[in-house]
């Protein structure tokens, strides 16, 4: 418990750091181009290299490659540096090939995941894709990068390189605010100019943070050196355990293909209440996920990965129940958290510049949605990483075949029934409980795997934690009505109600807790107290 606690505090604050300026960079560029079409547009155009980036490589990356180094660190003779060798080499490679023929292919990737635009908004988003598709190649090379220093254990790098990237995309949308104002959020009046600095700008960030993950691999010894003899790469193994990866994310964009076309759907018919919504409340949803849980996940799988490899299940159930603990202790608290004060954090963050206090609530709304799911869709990624450790990425792939199917019905029935205002709520609600259905069947799979994953012990632990918040999510609710009663919701009012709603909650969480005798909490606890006391 202590080690996991001690490697994920130490991503964890890369993490947050890098979080809370992404949350900065979100909030300044939404004031810059706002929700509406020219938002929708930029969007869809951002989204699509990470949509392909995780179609041929992401979840290679998380599932296969990192089970795989760790394999060959321990036995080939040259402690796996020519597979690493080998690896990036033909990383590079195909991530060029990616980068240029989606560049080539960006009008008719704007038209897969766009319904209903009119030409100049589909125009704006080509031109802003052929600005930012050439990031896939800078973003999978800082990729690979990363997974091979997590296997060195070393973590603090790929979780600060991403603080430069928000700094850079902070800029740009400052410099982009400042030259336009409030003719930045006009699809119809924005120039070829605009448009570059915003696409253009967006890949400069990513340069810069590959570069950083570059350099840190080089100071831990890694030398590239471009190596061509594919046969001893692996990638007949590799290519077996990765065929089932390829098909669990490609079931995943299906999804997101799905939510995309009928979130951009909704937004036509009604402005303001379209992709953006959805995606800045899933960014927002992400924070706390990023902050706590994808430390712990990061932490964790190199260790069960190890432990499989000695035929040591103890070890594989222990790091598991760890992560399980560390990551709700603190995620159940902050999901209903989100539930009450959703609207409050999306005006404080957006109803600046070309935004609205009606459409930051409206997020805002979206966003408490969203927290419903906050802990099933992080526990879930949890279970995924055993099967992983085993080098297991066929079962996670009829897991997300599931998911995909209550999502989508439930999506599609969202979009025919609710009135258009209501749709991307209804959007987010269908991602819910997909992952609480998704997570319930991956755990009874897991469980029987492993040989069982101390299910009775962690609902009893869930439950407590539950208990303890409880009380927090009532005090920030009688903070919000009060505050809200006094002086409306506004920039300030939103201030005040998370200050006071949400820190002041957070901090009765972790005193109800420790008096409960929570074990995560009191070891948090305990390792601030000695930091403080030193």
């Amino acid at each position: 418990m202590s080690r996991v606690l001690r490697a994920s505090a130490i991503m964890a604050a890369g993490t947050m750091v890098s979080r809370v300026t992404g949350f900065v960079r979100t909030a300044v560029l939404a004031a810059a181009i706002g929700t509406f079409a020219l938002g929708d547009a930029y969007n869809v155009a951002y989204t699509i290299p990470f949509i392909l980036f995780d179609s041929l490589l992401g979840g290679v990356l998380s599932s296969v490659v990192v089970p795989m180094i760790i394999r060959r660190q321990r036995s080939d003779p040259d402690g796996g540096r020519a597979y690493e060798q080998r690896l990036m080499t033909l990383g590079v490679l195909a991530l060029t090939v990616i980068a240029v023929v989606s560049v080539l292919l960006a009008r008719p990737l704007i038209g897969l995941y766009s319904t209903g635009w009119d030409p100049r908004e589909t125009e704006v988003a080509v031109r802003l894709a052929w600005y930012i598709l050439p990031m896939i190649a800078f973003f999978g090379i800082g990729a690979i990068a990363g997974a091979i220093l997590n296997t060195r254990d070393r973590f603090a790098a790929p979780m600060w390189a991403p603080v430069l990237n928000n700094i850079v995309m902070i800029a740009v949308a400052v410099v982009y605010y400042l030259k336009l104002g409030d003719a930045g959020a006009d699809v119809d009046t924005v120039t070829d100019a605009d448009l570059a600095l915003l696409g253009l700008g967006t890949t400069a960030g990513i340069v810069v943070q590959c570069a950083v993950l570059v350099v840190a691999l080089h100071r831990v010894g890694f030398r590239f050196r471009p190596r061509f003899d594919m046969r001893n790469a692996g990638l007949d193994e590799m290519g077996r355990t990765a065929v089932w990866t390829f098909a669990y994310v490609g079931i995943g964009q299906i999804s997101f293909l799905i939510t995309t076309n009928l979130a951009t759907g909704a937004g036509n018919r009604a402005p303001g209440a379209g992709n953006s919504a959805y995606a800045y409340a899933y960014q927002l949803f992400q924070l706390p996920y990023g902050i706590i849980a994808v430390s712990v996940i990061t932490a964790m799988l190199p260790r069960m990965s190890r432990g499989v490899a000695d035929g040591q299940l103890d070890t594989v159930r222990e790091e598991f129940a760890s992560g399980v603990r560390l990551v709700s202790v603190l995620l159940v608290p902050a999901g209903l958290l989100l539930m009450v004060l959703g609207p409050a954090v999306t005006v404080l963050v957006f109803s600046w510049g070309n935004m609205t206090v009606e459409a930051a609530v409206y997020m805002g709304n979206v966003l408490q949605v969203f927290g419903l799911g906050l802990v099933p869709f992080s526990i879930f990624q949890l279970l995924l990483r055993v099967f992983y450790a085993f080098g297991d990425t066929r079962t996670p792939v009829f897991i997300a075949l599931g998911n995909v199917a209550v999502s989508a019905t439930l999506s599609l029935v969202a979009y025919h029934v609710l009135p258009a205002r209501y749709v991307v709520m209804g959007l987010a609600f269908a991602f819910t409980v997909a992952y609480v259905v998704g997570a319930a069947v991956a755990w009874i799979l897991a469980a029987r795997r492993v040989g069982g994953l101390g299910g009775r012990r962690v609902a009893a632990g869930l439950s407590r934690m539950y208990l303890a918040a409880l009380p927090a999510a009532g005090f920030a609710l009688a903070v919000l009505w009060v505050t809200q009663e006094l002086s409306g919701l506004n920039a300030l009012s939103s201030a005040v109600m998370l200050a006071a709603g949400g820190g002041l909650g957070m901090v009765l969480y972790l005193a109800i807790a420790h008096r409960m005798r929570i074990p995560e909490v009191s070891s948090i606890v305990g390792m601030v107290a000695g930091r403080v006391g030193r």
